[in-house]
């Protein structure tokens, strides 16, 4: 099987959304941009946010079994997925590879 990467790209916040519809918390993300994983054999890497890991898994396991090309020619890199995860004031984009 392959190793994907796994690279935090960006996260987009959304104030407005926050204020009107979110109960105040104090801790929402120990992920920082920049920060990156390895999934061997399409298993969850040590260290990474549960919720994130729900939003990617499918196709961090398609690129670990050599499947890729998702919605016929999506990333310039076949062999590559952007996936975020699914907090809808706080979203992370991260970059799946295989390397």
């Amino acid at each position: 099987m392959n190793k994907v990467r796994i690279t935090a790209i960006r996260q987009t916040v959304y104030p407005d959304l926050m204020a009107r519809y979110e109960n105040p918390i104090e801790h929402t993300c120990n992920v920082r941009e920049g920060q990156q994983w390895i999934s061997v054999d399409g298993q969850c890497p040590e260290g990474m946010c549960p919720s994130a890991w729900y939003s990617m898994k499918e196709f961090v396991e398609a690129l670990a079994r050599g499947e890729g090309n998702f919605y016929d020619g999506w990333m310039r890199n076949p062999m590559s997925a952007m996936i975020s995860c699914n907090d809808g004031f706080r979203p992370f984009s991260f970059y799946l590879e295989v390397v």
